[in-house]
């Protein structure tokens, strides 16, 4: 089981797909490239307490956190 976790202003809202199945890992994808696309920053669990920066979607990451861009006020 995959999640993607997507932070914005209101909290986040999270998604879970299944590995195994092929619709739902494209809608994973899908999902990926829509949200780097629009300036978030992607970062994929690697065990207890580390992280990596990810720049192509890896469906075998357990978890991927999506950060949206900062800005300036």
């Amino acid at each position: 089981m995959g999640r993607q976790i997507v932070m914005d202003a209101t909290g986040d809202t999270r998604h879970e797909f299944d590995c195994l199945d092929a619709a739902a890992v494209a809608a994973a994808e899908r999902r990926f490239k829509e949200l780097t696309g629009a300036g978030f920053t992607a970062a994929a669990r690697r065990g207890e307490g580390r992280a990596e920066l990810v720049r192509t979607f890896d469906p075998a990451a357990e978890e991927t956190v999506f950060f949206p861009r900062l800005r300036g006020g």
